[in-house]
């Protein structure tokens, strides 16, 4: 069917379809979780069924999971992988560091422990997601939901000491109920407006009883994928010290591809 999309899911859609290029035959592949990773989803299926790419995938939540199971990916857990070729994922926020925050999408955790556990972390983004520097999206922290509100004002008051411009926490919610994870946590979104300094910030919110992890990527980001609207992607890799620039021209063709949503 002929794709008609706006200019941010043309940028998401470009940004997938240059990831693509990370993967090869017999690799296992950390699938992440949003709207810029379900694109990625669906191109690597529609190269399962027409190219005979041969791949296992590692979901970072259960409705990636669904989507790579209808698009003919084969998927395994991570007990099963033990180690990934790649993960390719989306991000919240990336600065010039590759440093990011995730979580926007309430699977910030298993995100980061497929992450760490691949040889390398692709993420693809538009550029609306490039910051100078972190915090003007909200910092997920994932909580258990026993105590969450003496964990949540043991974190306000742990942030009395951090270098961040705002200090309000707010439960997420899904409706009239607080939001569950795929591990039935909490999430406590940070607005924090800037960080000054994540990777201490980090440090001292994991060391907090009660959050079992935080949305920070610190050092883990390999290379960057941002498209544009026009078709162009832009990619940063940050061990290379490189940017290359390509462009995709075939946003008018008829494919498989319709609108993927968050």
């Amino acid at each position: 069917m002929p794709i008609d999309l706006n200019p941010v899911d043309k940028a998401k859609f470009v940004a997938a379809k240059r990831a693509t290029q990370y993967v090869q035959s017999g690799m296992k592949v950390g699938l992440g979780t949003g709207s810029t990773a379900a694109w990625l989803v669906k191109c690597l299926g529609e190269m399962v069924r027409n190219e005979g790419l041969k791949i296992k995938g590692v979901p970072t939540s259960s409705r990636t999971a669904a989507l790579a199971r209808e698009v003919g990916i084969e998927v395994i857990s991570l007990d099963e992988a033990k180690w990934l070729d790649v993960t390719i994922d989306g991000a919240d926020e990336f600065d010039p560091y590759l440093n990011l925050i995730k979580g926007g999408g309430g699977a910030h955790l298993q995100e980061k422990i497929v992450a760490t556990a691949s040889d390398q972390m692709v993420v693809i983004t538009d550029a609306s997601k490039s910051v100078e520097m972190l915090g003007a999206f909200p910092l997920p922290l994932e909580v258990i939901p026993f105590g969450w509100q003496t964990t949540k004002t043991i974190v306000e008051e742990a942030l009395i000491g951090m270098d961040v411009m705002g200090r309000d926490v707010t439960l997420r919610m899904n409706g009239d109920a607080p939001y569950i994870t795929d591990e039935g946590n909490h999430i406590l979104d940070l607005h924090l407006k800037r960080i000054g300094n994540a990777r201490q910030l980090s440090l001292v919110m994991n060391q907090i009883p009660g959050v079992v992890e935080n949305g920070l990527f610190i050092d883990i980001c390999d290379a960057v994928v941002i498209g544009y609207g026009d078709g162009r992607v832009e990619v940063r890799d940050i061990n290379a010290g490189s940017v290359e620039e390509t462009k995709f021209d075939f946003l008018g063709e008829d494919n498989i591809f319709g609108k993927v949503g968050d």
